[in-house]
């Protein structure tokens, strides 16, 4: 009985961790302007947000070729 109760109070913890992990910052949604209206790949957001680009990515940015994982359209 007192494996049981630790076993779901452990369950409860990590569940409880993953939770507020996932409700931190969201990634901004995609804007729904001109520039960005054709932006439906990974491979379009390069072409402006590659490095020496129009507006290139910090380099404290996740990985930066799986971009619509985060990324939402609008």
């Amino acid at each position: 009985m007192k494996n049981t109760l630790s076993l779901v109070a452990i369950a409860a913890a990590i569940l409880l961790f993953l939770f507020f992990l996932s409700s931190g910052k969201k990634a901004p949604v995609v804007p729904a302007d001109g520039v960005h209206k054709g932006a439906l790949t990974d491979a379009a957001c390069v072409l402006c947000h590659a490095p020496g680009k129009q507006a290139p990515l910090k380099s404290t940015h996740p990985p930066k070729e799986q971009c619509l994982i985060c990324h939402r359209l609008k």
